[in-house]
Order: C-alpha cells, then structure tokens, then sequence
C-alpha cells in the first residue's frame, strides 16, 4: 500500500474533533508552502510580465476600482 493511501486511510478513521484538527494543521502548512512558493516566483521575476501587464491596463483606463 502507498503512503498516501494509507494517509487516507487513517484520516479517513479520524473522529470529528481529529479531523478538524488535522485540517487545521494541513490548511495552515499548504498556506506556508503557497506562500513561500508566491516570494520565491517573485523574488525570481516570474511574476514580473504580469505586473507590467497590469501597469499597462491601468494606465489604459482597462481597470475598475475595487
């Protein structure tokens, strides 16, 4: 059996109270990871065309005001 199914497995057996935090713990580590993969893409310019895609639009009157 993999890993991951065994993961399945026993989340699957939790109680409610484990489960919810369980879900806790894994929301909170896959926001870290999301986060840390957002600065890394920044800090590499792979977001850099959105951005100026962006600029470009706004400067255009293409954007709305939030």
């Amino acid at each position: 059996m993999r890993i991951v199914e065994r993961i399945e497995e026993q989340v699957g057996a939790l109680s409610d109270a484990e489960y919810a935090e369980f879900r806790e713990w894994f929301l909170s580590r896959d926001a870290e990871a999301w986060d840390a993969q957002f600065a890394a893409d920044v800090q590499s310019g792979k977001l850099d065309a959105l951005g100026e895609a962006a600029r470009r639009a706004h400067a255009l009157g293409k954007t709305t005001e939030l």
